[in-house]
This record gives C-alpha cells, structure tokens and sequence, in this order.
C-alpha cells in the first residue's frame, strides 16, 4: 500500500475498492486511516459498513454501538440485525458439539426472538428478523414453530424469499408433508437457481426427496440424477496446489444412492457409494451411507463392520446411532438397538428422523397381529371339491428385549366326498431372540372331533452368516397331514430342515428336507430344490426367473389319501413384483407368479404342472398391511389332471 498524506485520500480510495466489490482491500485502506486517525467518524463509520459486509457483526456491532450514529434507534437495530444474520450463518455450519447439535441454533432462536417481537423495532427489520427465525428454528429440527411462523406469514400476505421457501419446505417434509414441499422446493429453485453458498443445502436435493415421498418416483431418479451428473468431481482452485473434492458433487452423489435404494435399484445405489468409499475411505458419511446400501442387500454383518469403521474416523452422533440401530435390528440385537435410540434420542429428539426411528421401534417392539385366509375350490384329492383355512396370531410385546409371548388359533376345513372335516386348533407359545437367531415353541391343543391330539411344535431360523442360513422345523400333530387322512383319525409328526445361500437380493439357492410320520405307518420322505435369479432391475419394478425340482416318496400306498410311492416335479419359475402407487407412508405394490413343468409319479407318466398367482398388498399407513390373491393351480393325480383355485386374504397389524 502506497502512504497517503490524509484521511480523505485513504478513505476515498477504500470507497473506490469496496464499490469494485474489494472487500478486503477497502478494509485495509480504512484500518490504516484508524490507526493514523483513530476517531475519524467517517472512517469508523466505514470500518463497521465493511467488517458486517464481510461477515465478521460481532465485531461490528462492538464497533457499531460505539459511534455517534448508534444513537439513532434504526441505525442501532440494523446492526443487530446483521448480527442476528451472522448467528443465522453461524448456526448453519457444523455444531461445534456433535452430540448437543441444537445448542448454536437454540442461542440464536433466542437472540433473534427478542428483536423480531420487539414492537419499537422497524416493520421491515421485524420481518427480516422473522425470515431469519425461520432458518434457526429448521436448523433446530423444531418443525412446528417454522411452519406456525410460516401459516402467520401467509396470512400477512409476505412473499418468502428462495431461502425461506427452502427451509419451510424442509419443515413440512419432516411433518411428511411432500404434496405442499414440492411446489415451494420448486419456486425457491425457480427463483434462486444457484450456485448455493457452500453452508447451504441444495434445494435440488430436497426437492427430489419430495418427489420420492410425493410418488413421483421418476421425476425423484431423473433430478437427482440430473443435479449428480452436473457437479464436477474435483474442483480447481486459485492459489491451490491440486484438486480439491467438490462436497456438492459428494452430497447429491449419496443423495442419488439413497433414491435408488428408496425405487428398489440396490445394485446401483451400492456400485455407486462402494466407488466413492474407495475414492475416498476416510469419509465417514460415505462409509455409513454403503452400511446401509449393504444392510438393504442382505448383508447386515458387514454393515455393522464398516459402521465401526466409520465410528473411528468420526465422532458417533445421533445419525450414527440411528443407523447403527438399523442394524442392530436386522441382526435381533435388541437391547443395543434400543441404546442406540436411547443416544439419538437424547441427542437429536426433535429431528424428525429420529422421531420417525424412534416411533418404527415403539410398533416393532409392541404388539403384533398376523391374520391369513385361504379359501379354495377345485377337484383336488386331498382338499375335495371346496376348503378354507384360516390362522390368527396374536404376539405380546417383546419382553426383556428377547422374548414374546404368542396366542394362535387355527381353523381348517374341507368338504370331501365322504363328508365334511375340519382341524380346530389354538394354544399359546412363546418366541425367542439372540444375536442372528430366531425360535420358538408352541402347544396347541385339539378342539376338533377328528384328531384329539394336541400339537407342539418348536423351530427356529438362524442366520450363520450374510450369505448362509439354516431353518428346522418340528411338530408332533403336523398340518402338513391332508385333511382327507384328518377325516379318517390319522395323524402325523413331520420335522423339516432347509439351508439357503444367498448372494444377494440377486441370486439364491435353497435345499429343503422332509419327513412326516403319519399315525397309519406311513413314512413319507420328500425334498426340494430351488434357484433364483434376477433377470430385470427397473424403479420399483423386479423381474426373478428360477428353477424347481423335487420329490418324495411314501413306504405305504392304498391309504385313504394321496400317497404315491415315488413322484419328482421340475418347474421353471418367474415372479414379477412392482410397486405401482405409494405416497408417504401409503404404498400399493402387486405380484404376478408363474411356474410351469412337469409332475411325474411311478406308473403313471408325467404330465404338465402349472401354478399361477397374482396378489396386491396395500398398505394404508405404517404397521398396518392388507393383502389378497387369486391362484391357481393344475397337476396329475394319479394319471388325471386336476385343479384347484385359491383365494387368499392376509392382514398384518404392527411392524
């Protein structure tokens, strides 16, 4: 800087830099006036203007409140008004404590209250204030204050700024509000299409979360991918050796990968988060975002490794915890899921994810209701012309995180040509929980003339690891058993095992084993073999193709009910499931399934089989779900084909 004799020389040449937009320069200029003429009015005057301009209003309104001009009311609350902006900036940025993450963004709701009340205030400062309280209050996760601030707003008549439009958007998407989020998401971008200051959040990447949660499933794909395709992945900057990575490019990246796995594309969501967690493995975020792309894959070991992974290259906050609890869940490591929501709860409880945790946890852990109705008619030799079957279950709460207590009753019937049978059955159980195990043991208890026989069965489903699982099953009163051999007083222990491998939600294969002993003599043995892979991935739409093949064989023949010496059946198999209406918590999805091959018994040939099912579930709020389909089915029996339809209805209450 070139000396200048005089004040007015140095302050001129600091208004000439500041109206270039030379911030920094205009402030050296008038610092070094202050230091030569420390109480020049127009100089300390200047040095306040540029130092609130440059973002630094503490120091400003130190400075400000000092001067001759800070007598005047308006000239003083303008000053805390750009002080209150710069707790607004201030509260935006990352929490100076992660686990008191509301702590800048309560003080400045607080301090910016009082000047947005005050009556002696200025009408149009007032409003500002009110503006800013709408961004603290988001900040804060209290969306009811923002949106009763915004339905006042409203009636003032006050057209939002961009910036306000995006924070009462996120509010209402907290509340599941998306219907009146997307309009203001869009008229915000509409008017302020950015580049966004780098503190901020993208407006771009809410709106499209509003078009998922609105069902707008195509649009939410095709902005979001949009907005990822248009981020450069390494920025250049002045005075900067190398390349630095661009967080918007990172944000709408993971953003991407979070609507994928939301339209059912698990693959991409996981190829795409697994490429950015090797590109940059010390990213935390990252490596929580591919946890959970791997829990929705089937993987939850391996989730729950690289969430300790992250844990150690970042300080655990309430969104750790969450997904952490995630996991836990898939795993029936209950107790650890509820410390986790314990921490997230105590930590963040007003965020509305974690309120949306905490309420899924409160319906998983609560009571249970699992209702099924079969009702069919055909011309079958172990069902007779008409049958229905129906099973309640009603399960406790868990209790101690491990267990809960079960009441079951079942309902069979048929109308054979003898006559009508029926199978009465209800009892209690109980259901157990350990870490990647599941069990139970039920006693149920006869009600029906036919078989006085009380059932217990017990089994239990164990995960060994992401890709291998095991399930047994044992009941000493079988329904396994035909009602044609109920209807003659013949009863049976059956005991069943299977072990599956799955890669993934790609590819399976399963082995299941058979064996009922039936109270005539008769030992029946079967198997049965499956394979299952995806043919075609789209949005919320999955295509499976696969194979079947098995059998069984009997060591008596000529009993009152279909028991053939031997018999094998392959089938080829397509399942087509798609969801076809969902808005929020409001889903409707159907399912088409096909199998077509050949059933073969001894002495008999081989003859066409073929299954076919179509269902819809429709999901009218969280923990309630309805479903129905219509089957039917034609094989052999002894030579002569025959079929049978099936209507079946289900209800599930709970989680």
């Amino acid at each position: 800087m070139q000396v200048t004799a005089d004040a007015a020389s140095l302050l001129n040449q600091a208004r000439a830099a500041r109206e270039a937009g030379k911030r920094i320069e205009a402030l050296a200029y008038c610092q070094e006036a202050l230091a030569r003429w420390p109480d020049n009015p127009e100089a300390r005057q200047l040095n306040v203007t540029l130092l609130s301009e440059l973002g630094a209003s503490t120091r400003a309104m130190e400075l400000g409140i000092t001067l001759p001009s800070a007598k005047d009311p308006a000239v003083r609350d303008r000053l805390i008004a750009d002080y209150d902006a710069h707790l607004v900036h201030w509260a935006r940025g990352e929490p100076a404590d992660a686990h008191h993450p509301y702590t800048e963004a309560d003080q400045a709701a607080a301090q910016i209250q009082r000047l947005a009340n005050d009556p002696s205030v200025p009408a149009d400062i007032r409003l500002r204030a009110t503006l800013d309280m709408l961004v603290v209050l988001d900040q804060a996760d209290r969306a009811d204050d923002v949106l009763a601030h915004y339905a006042e707003l409203k009636k003032q008549g006050v057209s939002l700024p961009p910036y306000a439009e995006q924070v009462v958007a996120d509010a209402m998407m907290q509340r599941h509000d998306a219907r009146d989020a997307v309009p203001l998401y869009e008229d915000s971008i509409r008017r302020d299409p950015g580049p966004y200051d780098p503190i901020e959040n993208d407006p771009r990447i809410g709106l499209a979360y509003a078009y998922l949660e609105d069902g707008r499933m195509h649009d939410a794909l095709s902005s979001i991918h949009a907005l990822a395709d248009s981020e450069a992945r390494w920025l250049h900057l002045r005075n900067v050796r190398g390349n630095t990575q661009n967080q918007r490019k990172v944000d709408a990246d993971t953003s991407a990968a979070v609507v994928e796995t939301d339209e059912g594309l698990l693959k991409t969501a996981y190829d795409r988060l697994a490429a950015m967690s090797a590109e940059a493995p010390g990213n935390a975020d990252i490596r929580r975002e591919l946890a959970m792309a791997e829990l929705e894959r089937g993987w939850p070991r391996r989730a729950m490794d690289t969430l300790r992974i992250a844990d150690t290259l970042d300080e655990r906050d309430a969104d750790a915890a969450l997904d952490q609890a995630t996991a836990h869940q898939a795993l029936y490591d209950f107790a650890a899921e509820e410390s986790n929501l314990a921490q997230a709860q105590e930590e963040a409880g007003r965020s509305g994810r974690v309120q949306d945790a905490q309420a899924a946890w409160d319906r998983y852990r609560g009571w249970q209701f699992d209702l099924t109705h079969d009702n069919g008619w055909g011309n079958n030799p172990d069902y007779g012309d008409r049958d229905e079957e129906t099973q309640a279950t009603l399960a406790s709460p868990l209790i101690d995180n491990h267990w809960r207590v079960l009441a079951l009753a079942q309902y069979a019937s048929a109308s054979l040509p003898e006559g009508e049978v029926s199978r009465e059955r209800a009892g209690l159980g109980v259901e157990g929980y350990l870490h990647a195990l599941q069990f139970y043991l039920e006693a149920l208890p006869s009600a029906d003339r036919f078989v006085k026989r009380t059932d217990v069965a017990a089994g239990f489903n164990w995960a060994i690891s992401d890709h291998w699982s095991w399930s047994t099953d044992w009941s000493s009163a079988s329904n396994d058993v035909p009602l044609r051999a109920q209807y003659y007083g013949i009863s049976g222990n059956s005991v069943s095992t299977a072990v599956q491998w799955r890669a993934s939600e790609l590819t399976s294969t399963r082995l299941a084993l058979y064996r009922d002993c039936f109270s005539d003599g008769n030992l029946r043995e079967g198997w049965l073999a499956d394979f299952v892979q995806r043919l075609h991935t789209a949005p919320n739409l999955t295509l499976d193709g696969g194979v079947e093949i098995g059998g069984s064989h009997n060591s008596d023949i000529d009993r009152p009910y279909f028991n053939p010496r031997d018999d094998h059946s392959y089938a080829l198999t397509g399942s087509l499931q798609n969801l076809f209406n969902q808005y929020a918590d409001r889903s409707w999805t159907q399912r088409i399934d096909l199998a077509v091959g050949g059933y073969q018994e001894l002495h008999y040939g081989t003859g066409l089989m073929v299954s076919a099912r179509y269902g819809q579930i429709f999901q009218p709020h969280l923990g309630l779900r309805f479903g129905w389909g219509v089957s039917w089915h034609y094989q052999p029996y002894d030579g002569r084909h025959e079929s049978r339809v099936v209507l079946d209805l289900t209800m599930h209450g709970g989680e």
